[in-house]
């Protein structure tokens, strides 16, 4: 590749990018279930300004290229809602994915007060199922998605910090 992937806080200057890479990001998941209108592919572009402003918000970065995001915000509960996890579809597979995860939990853990982690994933979407138990997760219950997908709920406590990944 010739440069290193480096995971920071992400700001208003990325916003654009984001939007575009998460709409990359989806479309396979959305052929997964038939469904083109799961959440992440109609979400406005003000609502991604909303979330880098307020939310534990996270970029991988190649050079000026935004090639990942994830973000995180805690609940009522005590839980932090981790969402939206994504990488290139170039990129995919070198860990990136992982580390964007842990640059969340780190950062909701110590800043924000987080006692366990909570995200969720369409049923049928098994490399997300690898990625998210190879890093500690564990299912802890099924939901509906608001776009109607089924979803698998998966959490882990706080400090479960996996090596492998």
């Amino acid at each position: 590749m010739g440069m290193s992937v480096i995971i920071s806080e992400a700001t208003e200057q990325d916003v654009e990018q984001i939007f575009k890479l998460q709409y990359l990001c989806f479309q396979s998941e959305a052929a997964l279930y038939g469904n083109y209108r799961i959440d992440p592919l109609v979400q406005p572009l003000d609502s991604v300004r909303q979330e880098v402003a307020r939310d534990c918000f996270f970029v991988a970065r190649l050079g000026d290229e935004v090639v990942g995001s994830v973000r995180g915000a805690v609940t009522e509960d005590g839980a932090a809602a981790i969402s939206r996890l994504c990488v290139h579809p170039r990129l995919q597979g070198h860990g990136i994915g992982a580390r964007l995860l842990r640059a969340a939990e780190s950062a909701l853990e110590e800043q924000r007060g987080a006692k366990r982690f909570r995200l969720h994933t369409g049923h049928r979407s098994e490399g997300n199922l690898r990625l998210y138990r190879k890093v500690g997760y564990e299912t802890v219950g099924t939901s509906q998605g608001t776009d109607g997908v089924p979803v698998i709920v998966l959490e882990k406590q706080a400090g479960a910090y996996a090596t492998t990944a």
